[in-house]
């Protein structure tokens, strides 16, 4: 996995500019930082990401929504869902986040992200730059996602036609400690975008 990640272009010199994450907190008026939704397919990670968006838009912040599924129409059409290809797509949208985050831009990322390592790397990314990362856990019980199934996936998978599906034939590694866990069965999707506001608002990363 480590040389999808490996340094290949050489020549090359970071160029920065001449205005601070400071600087720029000030004259936008926010701060950046990237939400980063995790779960099972099916578990409401986008539809609460699509609410939330909305909710800070609504306020002032300049929010923006990167989705698993939109993702895959472009920037990352050449992966598949091997485990290194997860690993690349992850990879790349951490880096994505990253730079709309330094831009304070509030960064809203919605991905399956099944394995812990990446996750952590996609933390630890940001981390290195100063930028808050929020990790939301999106836990719903995998037969409640099932049920669901908006887009019939579960039954594809269970019958054999999708290979590699988190959850059935693939592995899917729960957050150990994340910033928030929405235990998302009986929670209204406007009850889950308050939930993380209010903790925004708890972490002076908004203002109520």
């Amino acid at each position: 996995m480590e040389k999808v990640a490996a340094q290949v272009a050489t020549n090359i010199t970071w160029h920065g500019g001449n205005v601070s994450r400071e600087e720029r907190e000030q004259l936008t008026k926010q701060k950046g930082f990237t939400i980063w939704f995790t779960g099972l397919s099916a578990s409401g990670k986008s539809t609460i990401a699509v609410a939330l968006e909305h909710f800070l838009l609504e306020r002032g912040v300049t929010a923006y929504r990167l989705d698993g599924d939109n993702i895959r129409f472009g920037l990352n059409k050449n992966l598949g869902f091997s485990p290194e290809d997860r690993t690349e797509n992850i990879r790349r949208i951490a880096e994505v986040a990253r730079l709309f985050a330094d831009a304070t831009v509030v960064a809203l990322t919605s991905f399956i992200s099944p394995y812990i390592a990446d996750r952590n790397a996609a933390r630890a990314l940001h981390e290195a730059s100063g930028i808050p990362f929020i990790e939301v856990y999106v836990d719903v019980p995998i037969e409640v996602a099932e049920t669901r199934d908006p887009k019939g996936l579960y039954k594809k998978a269970r019958a054999g036609e999708i290979k590699d599906f988190t959850g059935i034939n693939a592995p899917y590694e729960p957050p150990q400690k994340p910033e928030i866990h929405l235990r998302n069965v009986d929670l209204s999707v406007e009850d889950a975008a308050k939930q993380i506001y209010d903790y925004l608002v708890s972490k002076e990363l908004v203002t109520a």
